[in-house]
């Protein structure tokens, strides 16, 4: 870039001008922040104002733009110019409308807007414009693992958007679960009762589109490179081998039901009288709207019992505790078939559950096909004599009962094939060196039974997608539901939550488009969700690596691998720009473009730090930029008043806080810091998994230091904050500013 030439816009809308002394922010702007150029406008983001300041750019040099005004978060496509960096301070939801506007309050509230005028320009100076390193190139290409309903659909919508499509399927023919089934629940109008698959027709359309190439007996032997230039080994049962390279994929492969043999109180394992959804849907496939016949002796079945909830929904070990969502229906449906040959149906539940736009309707189609629906909880069934008893408690009546029948099937749930979680073998791996008997027992109870690899990745990271909980790849529902942890990489069906039919194809017609956005993306160098378009990425300053391998470690997408020197490999592609190997680098030699230890560091340095005796404290908020700092605007959109002693820096993650922003921090002057980001843990919120939580455990190892300094503990501390905590971030902001009054101002100013 040319010459550092900064150009510092005030605006004087939207009240601003009423509350502040515009020209005095002018001249902090030029004399402070170094501003070549300095202007005011009525409303910088109209017309005239976004034509002022290109005019700038072109005529007079400007390469570093300060917006002043409104939040970064507004305005976004007016403050759009090319080939120039963008600072933004932040006086509107920032400044005016979370301070009374009072003649007492107006000195604190210009000082609050002047230092964030400082700090944008400070900023501005370290900031560049951030270039694709060229290396991409689009490839039109995705592969789904798994040749399901899900995969099949996913295919479909993938090539239906002039994308060409390689299908593996392990199996020796397409259609999953859903090949073996006689009819399915309805995705529209339930009242109509159980419908065709249409698996066959699936099928057909895929092999009648040459864009597809199916690959069948197939599974996949080794996953590199990144999204958009995936290279994939594939290998067939008869040991074949073969290459192929996609810009991104789908996970799609499905599930198998719950192993009936682990529970033999209800019968499991103990007749073939007694089966699981999936071995009656194959009855009945069999008999093809005729009487079924149960396996023991072919005897047409007269009543069937349909038990709810089978091992699932129960805390008991090695049981699942979570619903699966299709059950229900699917034991209305199957009741149906039953009703239909003539025979007799009784649905035993405790809750009854038809999630879904038809599942009312299906509901009471089934009753009006005279299926019996009892509330009841099963104690035992027992085979004797050619009759199954089923024993329950009917909870209607609340007396135990016995109902006798030909045959019962167990609604016993949805078991993802997900392959194994890579970060449990990661961690056995290190108990293992460790030599941590107990650790490692614990670990390998939970890994065993599990799945093999199902993409086996090239990462450092592990094999395959990581888990959220229950088995179920890591895709959050809230934050990012089709997203997983590994760049590239989508996951959709049952693998990715419990699900029926139609959730499941639309799920993967979401995560078709996802890995297609992945492939543009990637061709342009830009990031994915959810930093999707940002250019930058992280560059290693490698002459200062100490080798501490902290970032390959943290970073929450595998996009850190170790070249044969051990120092750390970049993947460009696969990173999401949150930061956090930023943030866990001990030497500070990780960097963005637009992002960097020095953008922030120098922002709380421009900071006019007042004297122990000016009884004005300063306050750092370091706030996220998914939840925190979304809040916090809100809270000024709202007008929720906080202290005027608060300095507010947007962060991309909470994880790629340095801790020598910290030490900066408290060396400057301030009074305490605080970290604001998303939930942590299990539930977790934040856009990148793991930040949070990083910061949480980093933040926690502070303490130490602030005891040697002579420094309270609570002089920094970390909270979980949502989107939603509008009226929530000002109190803590209040009471973190009411403690520094109790405890006292910081011994290290001046």
């Amino acid at each position: 870039m040319a010459d550092m030439k900064i150009g510092a816009y005030i605006c004087k809308g939207c009240g601003i001008a009423e509350r502040l002394d515009t020209k005095s922010l002018v001249s902090v702007a030029t004399r402070d922040g170094k501003a070549a150029i300095g202007r005011e406008h009525d409303f910088l983001c109209n017309a005239d104002g976004v034509a002022m300041i290109q005019q700038d750019i072109d005529g007079e040099g400007v390469n570093r733009v300060v917006i002043v005004g409104c939040s970064r978060r507004a305005k976004t496509e007016a403050f759009s110019f090319e080939g120039v960096t963008l600072s933004r301070a932040n006086l509107r939801e920032g400044v005016i409308w979370v301070r009374p506007d009072t003649d007492e309050a107006r000195e604190t509230t210009q000082e609050m807007a002047e230092d964030y005028v400082r700090m944008a320009c400070a900023e501005a100076k370290f900031l560049k414009v951030p270039e694709s390193s060229g290396e991409q190139g689009l490839l039109r290409r995705i592969m789904v693992v798994g040749g399901g309903v899900s995969g099949m659909t996913a295919a479909l919508e993938a090539a239906k958007a002039g994308y060409e499509v390689v299908l593996v399927e392990k199996a020796g023919q397409l259609g999953g679960v859903a090949a073996q089934m006689y009819k399915r629940v309805p995705a529209k109008n339930g009242r109509q009762g159980p419908v065709d698959p249409e698996v066959e027709k699936m099928v057909h359309a895929i092999e009648s589109l040459p864009s597809i190439k199916v690959h069948l007996n197939t599974t996949v032997a080794k996953t590199s490179g990144a999204p958009g230039r995936f290279k994939v080994e594939l290998a067939t049962e008869s040991g074949s081998s073969s290459e192929a390279e996609v810009g991104a994929i789908v996970q799609a492969t499905g599930f198998v039901p719950y192993d009936i043999n682990k529970l033999p109180e209800l019968g499991g394992g103990k007749s073939p009288d007694v089966v699981d959804q999936l071995g009656f849907e194959m009855l009945a496939k069999a008999a093809n709207g005729g009487p079924i016949k149960r396996p023991s002796d072919g005897k047409e079945v007269g009543n069937v019992v349909f038990v709810q909830c089978a091992g699932q929904r129960s805390e008991a070990p090695g049981h699942l505790p979570y619903c699966s969502g299709h059950c229900c229906t699917t034991s209305i449906k199957q009741a149906m078939y039953v009703k239909a040959a003539g025979g007799d149906a009784t649905v035993l539940f405790d809750d009854l559950r038809t999630p879904g736009a038809t599942g009312e309707d299906f509901y009471r189609a089934g009753q009006e096909a005279g299926v019996t629906f009892s509330k009841g909880q099963v104690s035992s069934v027992e085979v004797a004599g050619g009759e199954v008893k089923v024993s329950f408690k009917d909870l209607i009546l609340n007396e135990e009962a016995v109902d006798n029948a030909d045959m019962v099937v167990l609604a016993t749930g949805m078991v993802p094939m997900s392959g194994p979680d890579p970060y449990l073998m990661l961690d056995l791996e290190s108990a293992r060196g460790q030599n941590d008997t107990a650790r490692v027992a614990d670990l390998e109870a939970q890994l065993e039974g599990g799945f093999p690899s199902v993409l086996n990745l090239d990462y450092r990271q592990g094999t395959d997608v990581p888990h959220l909980k229950h088995g179920f790849t890591d895709s959050h529902f809230i934050c990012f539901p089709y997203e997983s942890r590994r760049t590239g990489v989508y996951t959709a069906g049952p693998v990715r939550r419990p699900m029926d039919m139609a959730q499941a194809m639309e799920d993967a017609t979401g995560a078709a488009l996802k890995a297609i956005q992945a492939c543009e993306n990637a061709a342009l160098g830009r990031a994915a969700h959810p930093r999707s378009g940002d250019l930058s990425f992280p560059k290693f300053r490698m002459e200062g690596c100490t080798q501490c391998k902290r970032c390959t470690v943290e970073c929450p997408f595998g996009a850190i691998n170790e070249d044969e020197k051990r120092y750390p490999l970049f993947n460009e592609a696969r990173c999401r720009r949150c930061g956090t190997c930023m943030g866990a680098c001990p030497v500070r030699v990780i960097s963005f473009e637009n992002y960097s230890v020095e953008t922030v560091g120098q922002q709380l340095k421009a900071v006019d730090m007042p004297d122990e005796f000016s009884e004005k404290p300063r306050l750092l908020v370091l706030a996220c930029e998914n939840d925190a700092y979304p809040a916090l605007d809100m809270a000024g959109m709202t007008h929720q008043e906080y202290s005027a002693y608060v300095r507010v820096i947007p962060v991309r993650c909470l994880g790629s806080v340095n801790t020598i922003w910290i030490t900066d921090a408290l060396n400057s002057g301030y009074d305490g810091v605080m970290l604001m980001g998303c939930q942590k843990g299990d539930n977790y919120q934040c856009h990148f998994v793991k930040g949070s939580e990083m910061a949480h455990y980093r933040m926690s190892k502070i303490d130490d230091t602030l005891s040697q300094l002579n420094l309270e503990k609570e002089r920094v501390q970390t909270f979980e904050v949502s989107i939603t905590d509008i009226e929530r971030i000002p109190k803590i902001i209040n009471d973190m500013a009411e403690l520094i009054g109790q405890i006292g101002m910081s011994p290290f100013k001046f």
